[in-house]
C-alpha cells in the first residue's frame, strides 16, 4: 500500500482509508448506506490491515454515534496498528449548543468521540463543516488546547469553501495555532467542482485532499447503465439519500460510465477500480475513502491500487467528465501563463 504525506505535516497515510458510514445503520439515511455490526466490522478491519490499509474514517453523527462505537470495538487490542480519523460540528442533540465549532461544542464532541472509540487520542480530527457563527480564532484556540492536551494529533476540515479554508490558514499562521493539514472533500469523475477553487488553494497552501464519496454517491459502481432500472439495493433508490447528496445529470453520468467501461475493458479492472485510480492520480489527493458493505466490495475497492492508468486513459476520462468552467476560472484561462491553476492539473 502506497503512503503519502498528509499536507504540511510529518504524518504519512495510506492512499486508501476505510469509511465507516456503513457501520451501525441507525436512522433512515445511514440505514440506506449499510448496517454493519461489530463482527462484520472486525472482519473488514482484518482485511484492511492485511492489505496495508491502516486509516479508518468516521464521524460522531454517523448512525448517531454507533459507527464510532463499532469501529472502537473492531480495533480493540490493536489501536497501535491503526490511524483514526473522525469529525465533529454537526448537531448531536436538540440544544442550541449541541452543534457548531464553539469551544463548548467542540470540547464535548471530542470527549464523546474518544469515549465511543475507546481511545485516548484521535490521530486526525476534522471539522465536518464550517461554522460561520463562531469566530475562527475561537475554533483554532480550542483545537490548540485539544492538541496540547494530547487528545488530538492533527487537525483538518471537511466541506469548506475556499475562503473558509484560507481565512483559517491565515489566522493559524498569524497566531501560531494548529494548521489544517487536510480537507476532506467530495470529489469524483462526476463531481469535479473541487478542482476549480479548492485544488489550487490546496496546492499553494499544502493542504491534502482526503476524498469522500469517490464513486459519485454510488453512481460509479458499475451497476448503473443507460436504459436500465436502478439495481436492487442501490442507495439511490432512497429519495432521502438522493435529495441530500450531489445531483448529477443522467446523460452526463452515462457519458462518464461509457468512458469508464471502455477503460475498464482495456485494463482488465472494474469500473470502480478505474474511477478510484483516476482520483489517486489527481494533484493534492493524499487519500481516498472507500466504503464497503461486505468483504467482496472491500476487496474490489482495494484492487484500485498497485497499478496506474496510462496518461492517455486519464486524458480520455478527463474529456468524458469535463464540464463548463465557472467564472472566474474561464476568464483566468485567458492568461494561463500567469495563472496556471486550475488549467494545469498535471
Amino acid at each position: 500500500m502506497e503512503h503519502r504525506q498528509l499536507g504540511r505535516s510529518g504524518l504519512k497515510v495510506p492512499v486508501l482509508s476505510l469509511g465507516t458510514g456503513t457501520f451501525g445503520g441507525r436512522g433512515e439515511l445511514f440505514k440506506a448506506w449499510g448496517t454493519t455490526d461489530v463482527a462484520a466490522a472486525t472482519r473488514l478491519v482484518d482485511i484492511c490491515l492485511e492489505a496495508g490499509l491502516t486509516l479508518f474514517d468516521t464521524a460522531d453523527i454517523y448512525s448517531d454515534g454507533a459507527a464510532e462505537e463499532i469501529l472502537g470495538q473492531a480495533i480493540k487490542g490493536r489501536r497501535d496498528q491503526v490511524l483514526i480519523s473522525t469529525k465533529g460540528t454537526f448537531p448531536l442533540g436538540d440544544g442550541p449548543n449541541d452543534m457548531g465549532s464553539s469551544r463548548h461544542h467542540l470540547t464535548r464532541a471530542v470527549e464523546g468521540s474518544l469515549r465511543r472509540l475507546g481511545t485516548d487520542v484521535i490521530d486526525i480530527y476534522q471539522l465536518h463543516g464550517f461554522d460561520a457563527v463562531t469566530p475562527v480564532e475561537e475554533v483554532l484556540n480550542t483545537l490548540d488546547d485539544l492538541v496540547r492536551a494530547g487528545k488530538i494529533r492533527y487537525v483538518g476540515v471537511s466541506n469548506f469553501s475556499g475562503w473558509h479554508l484560507m481565512k483559517s490558514l491565515g489566522l493559524a499562521e498569524r497566531y501560531n495555532l494548529p494548521r489544517y493539514v487536510c480537507h476532506q472533500a467530495y470529489y469524483s469523475l462526476v463531481g469535479r467542482d473541487y478542482e476549480w477553487e479548492l485544488m489550487p488553494l490546496a496546492r499553494d497552501q499544502g493542504v491534502s485532499a482526503v476524498v469522500w464519496s469517490p464513486l459519485g454517491w454510488g453512481r460509479l459502481t458499475g451497476r448503473i447503465r443507460r436504459g436500465q432500472p436502478l439495481p436492487e439495493g442501490s442507495r439511490l433508490q432512497n429519495k432521502l439519500v438522493v435529495d441530500v447528496g450531489p445531483q448529477v445529470p443522467e446523460e452526463y453520468l452515462y457519458t462518464v460510465v461509457d468512458a469508464l467501461d471502455a477503460v475498464a475493458a482495456e485494463t482488465g479492472k472494474s469500473v470502480p477500480q478505474v474511477a478510484l485510480n483516476w482520483l489517486l492520480q489527481r494533484p493534492t489527493v493524499a487519500n481516498v475513502i472507500i466504503g464497503a458493505r461486505n468483504e467482496e466490495q472491500l476487496r474490489q475497492n482495494l484492487g484500485a491500487v498497485g497499478w496506474d492508468l496510462t496518461p492517455e486513459q486519464v486524458a480520455r476520462l478527463d474529456a468524458a467528465s469535463a464540464v463548463p468552467v465557472p467564472y472566474p476560472y474561464w476568464h483566468q484561462r485567458g492568461f494561463a501563463e500567469r495563472n496556471p491553476f486550475p488549467v494545469d492539473l498535471g
